[in-house]
Formats: structure tokens, C-alpha cells, sequence
């Protein structure tokens, strides 16, 4: 049987290969505890691109977990991705969104290449969700399937949508760094502002102040 790959592991192993990634120290964030969950949150500033933020969720003894990483780029003009993945005793969840923050149109061809990873799987069921604040900002190519016994299959996934972004990275232009950081502020502040499923609980559990600061700060890369 298939194990799942870290997502932090593999978006750092590739990152690596041409950029240098310089860990950021964020104090008693970094590991957070309450009510049998534990989140531990990693940031780092990459070289040439941006921001790279990798949490990690365990709760309930290991019968809940998740990872997320999120790469926001402020010096390429390339959309803003979020990698999710959740393990709920048993049944898998593999999410790769891409958010348009970007300052001019996406290639065509990147996008025809992140569907083409998205139509591999179109035989697995996409579950239910209600609609977001963010789905008009969510390129069609995102990702978002679940099952039981699909780690090989999310494995392959979201090393190609990791593949298919670093290739787009290659020959995206450069941008105005102060102009993308600003689309992306506007992203994260709007997410804490309006919620989503990650916020709501993380602002349940540790408060609005520690939400705000982990969304904004670790997550996004947002200065004050």
C-alpha cells in the first residue's frame, strides 16, 4: 500500500533545487496546542520568489491529519498556490488551489497543463463543498478529490501540480514585488476577515489575535 508523501518535504525538495530557503523563527507560533490538536507551522523567505509556509495538524491521537503548504510568490508573476491534504480516519482529501492574485492573464498553456493532472483523476469523486468568497478567484485547473486508498494516486497529483508551477515559474516575467504582495494581502486579509474552514477553526480554538497573525504573517508572508 501506498503511503502519503509529506507535502512540506516535497515542495521543500524542490524549491531547493534552485533557490536557497531561509527558515523564519516564529516563537511559541511555531507549535500550538489545545483541546487534543496540534498544529506546528514552518515559514520560510525563498530566494527570488516569495513566501513558503508548510503546517502541519494532528488531533484526536492521530485519527485526524492534515497538511497544508502555501507558496506565494510576489516576484513572479505566477498564481498564489495552496496545497491541502487531510486524512479523517481513514478517507483522504487532496486539494491543489490556485488563486488568481496574478497581475496579467495566466499562459494558456500553463493552465491547459495543471488540467490535464486534474482530468488524470476525473474518474474520483469530487466531494461537496459550499460556496466560498474565494471560488471567483479559483482557477478551473485547481484540484480537489477524495477517497479511501488514493494516497499513490494524491501522491502523483500533487507532485505534478508542484512540477507543473516550478516549470511555469521558469518563464513566468518578473513583477513588481510591492504590487503582487499587495494582490496576495488582499487575499489573506480578505480570508481572515470572511473565514473559511482552516480560520474558522484555528480562530476557535487560539482566538481572532493568534488567527490573524498565523493566516496573515506565517502562512501568506503578509508585513505589517
Amino acid at each position: 500500500m501506498n503511503q502519503h508523501s509529506d507535502l512540506g518535504k516535497l515542495l521543500c525538495g524542490s524549491l531547493q533545487q534552485k533557490h536557497t530557503l531561509r527558515q523564519k523563527d516564529l516563537g511559541g507560533d511555531a507549535r500550538l496546542r489545545k483541546n487534543g490538536m496540534t498544529f506546528e507551522t514552518e515559514a520560510y523567505a525563498v530566494e527570488g520568489l516569495g513566501h513558503l509556509c508548510i503546517l502541519r495538524m494532528n488531533a484526536f491521537l492521530g485519527l485526524m491529519k492534515m497538511e497544508t503548504a502555501v507558496l506565494a510568490v510576489t516576484e513572479r508573476d505566477v498564481p498564489l498556490m495552496n496545497l491541502d491534504w487531510v486524512d479523517a480516519a481513514g478517507k483522504e482529501t487532496m486539494m491543489a488551489e490556485l488563486y488568481d492574485t496574478m497581475l496579467q492573464p495566466c499562459e494558456a498553456e500553463t493552465l491547459a497543463r495543471f488540467q490535464a493532472v486534474k482530468d488524470r483523476d476525473g474518474d474520483l469523486p469530487e466531494p461537496p463543498s459550499k460556496p466560498h468568497w474565494y471560488d471567483s478567484l479559483l482557477f478551473p485547473c485547481s484540484y480537489h478529490k477524495s477517497g479511501k486508498k488514493l494516497s499513490g494516486r494524491f501522491n502523483r497529483a500533487a507532485a505534478d501540480y508542484v512540477r507543473v508551477f516550478l516549470s511555469a515559474l521558469e518563464t513566468a516575467a518578473p513583477c513588481d514585488k510591492a504590487e503582487k504582495g499587495a494582490r496576495i494581502r488582499s487575499f489573506a486579509e480578505t480570508l481572515v476577515a470572511q473565514g473559511g474552514p482552516a480560520v474558522d477553526m484555528v480562530t476557535k480554538l487560539f482566538g481572532a489575535e493568534t488567527a490573524r497573525r498565523l493566516i496573515l504573517h506565517h502562512m501568506y508572508g503578509v508585513e505589517d
